[in-house]
């Protein structure tokens, strides 16, 4: 890889918004950093790296092949869902009392998420009751 376009593809990789922050942030750098490494090296790895968790895994934390999956999966528990007056949204911190919080299971790979039902849709929040991708 010549340094215009190391360049250019760290421009982009730097200029891209953390609008995805939430969204597989790690897993995204982790694949990144992978296929960039496939494809050129370590350098390619770098950028990779910084490209995936810029801009995270195509579905979010579960991707896209496990969200039907566990959507299902939710469907099945028949969990009881929280009324929140707020906005269901990627950011919006639940409220530490009321909110009853499941573990996800094992095989969808959603390391330090556990999800909940709010406003009869199932989200997946982290450790700070932060939800991190809503399931639709």
């Amino acid at each position: 890889m010549n340094m215009k376009t190391f360049l250019a593809a760290s421009a982009i990789a730097l200029s891209l918004p953390m609008a995805a922050q939430a969204q597989g942030t790690l897993r995204g750098a982790e694949r990144g950093a992978q296929e960039g490494a496939d494809a050129a090296g370590p350098v390619g790895a770098i950028v990779g790296g910084a490209v995936g968790a810029a801009t995270g895994t195509v579905g979010g934390i579960l991707g896209v092949d496990d969200r039907p999956r566990f959507r299902q999966y939710v469907t099945r528990e028949r969990r009881s869902s929280y009324a929140y007056d707020g906005d269901v949204r990627v950011g919006t911190v639940l409220p530490s009392s009321g909110v009853t919080y499941y573990d996800v299971p094992d095989e969808y790979n959603a390391r330090g998420a556990r999800y909940t039902i709010v406003n009869e849709r199932p989200v997946l929040v982290d450790r700070s009751r932060r939800i991190v991708e809503v399931i639709e």
